[in-house]
């Protein structure tokens, strides 16, 4: 076997590999050797087929896995005696494969971006700010005041009143289609509130301004795609009486609001609540924080990038940029997304920093425990409710969805390892110049 570099720029590297007809035939024969004392044909017994038999009937899928055999140790033998690692699944082609028959030599193409080597970076002298945010009383009552919203009541209004949207109507109803009641279509004493969303659109629009004892005539059409098939797409009237009509009322901030959400008493619930709100300022300034660990080691060092990884990355930001400004698309079937200037400045940012973030952990032995990958998994899980199973099977057989989950708590190990050897000083601020300043991170 013979390597030859044909290609040795910046970080672009290619190699033509020369694997000659004697040497995959002898692996070929090789394998047949270690195969033959299993085989039986008809008319010979285990172990007694001619090596002619043998290889007439397995010799072309043999040939086909000593190829990829060869190559791959010549790959395999070639980064671990050049120190190379490549940023992205390299290229293989073999060169004379139309015109390859038996026999012939075997001349595969290679090339592919090496990794940089990243400099040596001196983290002394790091000095970064941590934003303290203390749960403040007015913090706290309102979001007590939100909880109270959440668990509303509704109370009787005064005969004759209008329903408007956020009350909520006792409504008996029946369905009809084609002048026809349908399954299902029938209901009494039902409390609906209007706005919720929660029966067929235009439905709850329609009963806005009907009052205690009318009776409403509500007309509407089933959506395309209605879970019933009989009824999907059809022009449907339901027939309402209004029973009472009641406005919303939130519950008291009292112990028995702290009970429903399982504290013991209202001091308790305060606390929690004081605990939650601080959780989530520290969660946002630790945000704070690492964008100014990242730019500190950003205007530290600075290295050749591999051009597929910052192509890739700079795609990636405008794909997910363009999303963001067009919501209403949600599949990706559109057209070409070309990246900007901003966001190739952008992805070289994030290649470097990862790339250098990446070589930190590998240098400090900071890898991912099983536990913390576990957790992961079901964290992620808990957003598909009744299908996490399904999706802990999904990442067993996913490697990359693996890496997914393992990057960001990666990332995080080595923020956290080089934050401890940072001169850290603490800045005690109001939760509303931490919400400036997250707004100002997100300019950025």
């Amino acid at each position: 076997m013979q390597v030859t570099e044909t290609l040795n720029e910046g970080l672009k590297r290619g190699y033509k590999i020369t694997i000659t007809g004697a040497e995959l035939d002898a692996k070929v024969t090789a394998k047949l050797e270690e195969a033959q004392p299993e085989i039986g044909m008809k008319g010979f017994r285990k172990g007694k087929v001619p090596m002619a038999m043998l290889r007439k009937q397995f010799g072309e899928r043999l040939m086909g896995e000593a190829m990829q055999e060869a190559v791959d140790g010549a790959m395999s033998e070639h980064f671990e005696t050049s120190g190379d690692r490549p940023a992205m699944q390299p290229q293989i082609e073999m060169e004379n494969g139309e015109s390859w028959k038996p026999g012939d030599d075997v001349v595969v193409t290679v090339s592919y971006e090496a990794l940089p080597a990243i400099p040596e970076v001196d983290l002394t002298g790091l000095k970064l700010e941590r934003l303290v945010v203390k749960a403040e009383d007015a913090a706290v009552t309102e979001a007590l005041e939100n909880l109270a919203k959440s668990v509303q009541n509704f109370e009787k209004r005064r005969k004759g009143t209008k329903a408007k949207e956020g009350d909520q109507v006792v409504i008996d109803f029946e369905g009809f289609v084609d002048g026809e009641a349908f399954e299902g279509g029938k209901g009494e004493d039902y409390p609906l509130v209007l706005g919720s969303g929660s029966f067929i659109p235009g439905f709850e629009d329609q009963l806005v301004g009907a009052k205690e004892g009318e009776e409403a005539e509500v007309n509407v059409k089933f959506p395309e795609q209605y879970g019933a098939a009989h009824l999907a797409g059809k022009d449907a009237l339901f027939k309402c009486t209004v029973k009472e009509v009641r406005g919303p009322k939130d519950a008291e901030i009292d112990d028995e609001l702290a009970q429903k959400f399982g504290a013991e008493d209202l001091a308790a619930l305060k606390g929690q609540v004081a605990e939650r709100l601080e959780a989530e300022y520290k969660g946002a300034a630790r945000a704070i924080l690492k964008r100014g660990l990242l730019d500190q080691l950003d205007e530290k060092v600075k290295f050749d990038l591999p051009p597929s990884l910052v192509e890739a990355e700079a795609g990636q930001i405008a794909h997910q940029l363009w999303h963001e400004e067009n919501p209403e698309v949600h599949d990706h079937n559109h057209g070409s997304i070309e990246p900007t200037d901003e966001h190739k400045k952008l992805a070289e940012r994030r290649v470097r920093l990862g790339l250098l973030l990446a070589e930190l952990g590998r240098k400090n032995e900071i890898e991912v425990t099983d536990a913390e990958f576990t957790q992961a998994v079901m964290n992620q899980a808990r957003q598909y409710p009744g299908q996490e199973r399904a999706f802990f099977e999904f990442v067993q057989q996913n490697a990359q969805m693996q890496q997914q989950l393992r990057a960001p708590i990666f990332e995080d190990k080595v923020v956290d390892f080089i934050t401890q050897g940072a001169e850290v000083t603490d800045k005690e601020i109001t939760k509303e110049d931490l919400e400036k300043a997250i707004e100002a991170l997100d300019q950025i």
